[in-house]
């Protein structure tokens, strides 16, 4: 069994020591020191464009209320959409568990699931 667990450890090092890459690789977004670079507002993939430029859609959740959506081809991203003093939007834009907007717009990665 020790032997097992031996091989089950070192297995799991060697996967996560490939997340370490060159800046921008996707597999953790780490440079080559093993640091996280400080803008997150850019999109360093295949790609690589300011974040700013995708369209957010409205993803609306089980008790209906509202998140913002994107979908950039490999990534999406999602945020709880607030009022300024940090209340979440119930608009009713749409009925639960649906997705609104152009949320795919912004990339010419398309989706193959």
């Amino acid at each position: 069994m020790n032997l097992v667990k031996s091989i089950a450890i070192l297995a799991a090092a060697g996967s996560l020591s490939a997340c370490v890459g060159a800046e921008g690789f996707e597999g953790g977004g780490l440079t080559a020191h093993g640091t996280v670079p400080a803008d997150k507002s850019i999109d360093r993939g295949i790609n690589a464009h300011d974040l700013s430029t995708l369209i957010a859609g409205i993803w609306v959740d089980p008790n209906g209320c509202d998140h913002w959506i994107i979908d950039d081809g490999v990534e999406g991203y999602l945020s709880e959409r607030l009022t300024p003093d940090g209340l979440p939007v119930c608009s009713g834009v749409a009925p639960p568990e649906t997705a609104t907007g152009p949320f795919k717009d912004g990339t010419p990665i398309p989706d193959f699931l």
